[in-house]
C-alpha cells in the first residue's frame, strides 16, 4: 500500500516476477495531482501496471480530498489506516508491501503510509495471517551505486532480498517510461543508477 510514483521505482518490479502470485491488488494513496496533472498520471499509472502484468481491475487509486499529493501536507494516520484496512479486507490481502519510516526518498506522504500500517499492525487490526514487508531505505550514497550495493545489502540485516534479472530490469524500465509527465532529468539517472532498480531489501514488520 503506497503513494505516488515510488511504487514503480521499488515494489512494482516484483509484480513482474515471482511475487505476482501473491500481489493481488495495489492501492495508490494519491492521484499525483501536486502539479495539477492528476488525470494524466492516473492513465500513466495504469499503463505502467499493464506493462508489468497487473490489470487495471486490480489497481485502486484514491482521490481523497484530505489526502492531497503534497509533501507539505501531513496526512492523518487514522484516516490512512482506515482506508488501507478497508482495501485489505475487500481484497483478502495476505501480504502488504510498504515504505519504512524514512519513506525511501523522505517524502512525507510515503512516511505517513508507513505509520498508518504500523498503527494497524500494532493495534492488531490486520487480518490473521496478513504480513507486512517494509522496504528498507538507504543513505544517498548506497542509493545511487546501482548493483554495487549488492554486497552491502547482503551483509546488512533483512528478511527478504529481491534481485531483478536483466529482463525484469528492462520490463521495469519500460514501465517507468510510461510515466512521461514525471520523467524529469534526475529520474532518468535513477533508472540507470539507483540500487532500487536492481535490488530491494525488506524486513518483516514486527511488534
Amino acid at each position: 500500500m503506497v503513494d505516488g510514483m515510488s511504487i514503480k521505482l521499488t515494489a512494482l518490479p516484483l509484480i513482474a516476477s515471482s511475487f505476482l502470485s501473491v500481489f493481488q491488488a495495489i492501492l495508490i494513496q494519491a492521484t499525483g495531482n501536486f502539479h495539477k496533472q492528476g488525470e494524466v498520471r492516473k492513465k500513466e499509472l495504469l499503463q505502467s501496471c499493464a506493462v508489468l502484468g497487473l490489470p487495471s481491475s486490480h489497481v485502486t487509486i484514491l482521490d481523497h480530498r484530505d489526502l492531497p499529493d503534497d509533501p507539505g501536507v501531513q496526512w492523518d494516520p487514522e484516516l490512512v489506516a482506515t482506508l488501507i484496512l478497508k482495501h485489505i479486507q475487500i481484497h483478502h490481502i495476505s501480504l502488504v508491501l510498504t515504505f519504512d519510516e524514512d519513506g525511501v526518498s523522505g517524502h512525507a506522504n510515503h512516511i505517513a503510509v508507513y505509520y498508518a500500517i504500523r498503527k494497524l499492525h500494532s493495534e492488531k487490526k490486520l487480518p490473521n495471517g496478513c504480513q507486512t514487508l517494509v522496504l528498507q531505505s538507504t543513505n544517498v550514497l548506497r542509493k545511487y551505486i546501482s548493483i554495487l550495493d549488492l554486497p552491502i545489502s547482503w551483509l546488512r540485516p533483512h528478511h527478504v532480498m529481491y534481485i531483478l534479472h536483466s529482463w525484469e530490469y528492462q520490463q521495469a524500465k519500460e514501465a517507468m517510461y510510461c510515466h512521461q509527465s514525471q520523467l524529469v532529468w534526475f529520474r532518468h539517472l535513477y533508472l540507470y543508477f539507483s540500487r532500487y532498480m536492481f535490488i530491494n531489501t525488506f524486513h518483516l514488520m514486527s511488534q
